[in-house]
């Protein structure tokens, strides 16, 4: 991981940049109860329906199933490791779909050595493996974690 001159830390060979001005975005809260997880996944899948339906902007099945993967990992982290509730932001660009997870432990998140003999905690691989770029953002209160999924025709890793 490296840090950039704002200090938000990106993983190794990411490019810490803004993301481009989003077509569509949306935002939501959860509670970090049971069941959040599986409320993230659906908003998330009604929202990029809601791109192609309201916004004709196409979004391929593998794209949706990924944001849906993505956040569903992120989320469970954060519910796991963060006491309260989680912030969820999702927004679409013309070349990507950004997915940003808040929450108030500021602990930075760290993909653990490839073994697959070990059962669970491949989710941080599993959202890096899958993703254009990843990066954390330390917050005054937590940290905000982003994960940017890239559309058909986008590089799938950053410049």
């Amino acid at each position: 991981m490296k840090s950039d001159a704002d200090g938000d830390v990106c993983a190794d060979g990411d490019v810490c940049t803004a993301p481009d001005e989003y077509l569509v975005r949306v935002g939501f809260a959860l509670g970090g109860d049971d069941g959040c997880i599986a409320d993230a996944r659906q908003h998330a899948a009604a929202f990029l329906d809601q791109a192609g339906d309201e916004y004709g902007l196409l979004v391929p099945a593998r794209v949706k199933d990924l944001t849906q993967l993505v956040v569903s990992e992120l989320v469970t982290n954060a519910c796991k490791y963060a006491p309260g509730p989680v912030l969820v932001e999702l927004g679409l660009s013309a070349g990507a779909v950004d997915v940003v997870v808040w929450d108030s432990d500021t602990t930075v998140p760290a993909a653990r050595a490839a073994d697959p003999g070990r059962i669970g905690q491949h989710g941080l691989e599993i959202v890096k493996a899958v993703t254009q770029g990843f990066s954390v953002d330390r917050e005054a209160v937590g940290k905000r974690i982003t994960a940017r999924i890239a559309l058909p025709g986008e590089p799938t890793s950053a410049p």
